[in-house]
C-alpha cells in the first residue's frame, strides 16, 4: 500500500492523525507527516482516514 497526500489540498485538520494515529501525526508545528509505505495491516485505518479528510487529500494505492 501506497499513501500520497496532496499537500497543496491538506489543511492540516488532523482528522486522519486521529482515524489512523500509526501512519498519520502532526509534527510539532502543526504539519501533517506521514508514513508513504505502511504495513498493510493498518489498510482499514489508512481507508477511514482518507474517507475522513475534509479535502479529500490522500489518496491510497497498492
Amino acid at each position: 500500500m501506497k499513501i500520497t497526500v496532496d499537500m497543496s489540498l491538506c489543511q492540516d485538520h488532523g482528522q486522519c492523525a486521529i482515524a489512523a494515529p500509526d501512519v498519520f501525526r502532526m509534527n510539532e508545528e502543526g504539519k501533517l507527516v506521514y508514513d508513504t509505505a505502511p504495513d498493510d495491516s493498518l489498510r482499514t485505518e489508512v481507508e477511514e482516514a482518507a474517507d475522513v479528510c475534509p479535502v479529500q487529500a490522500i489518496l491510497v494505492q497498492d
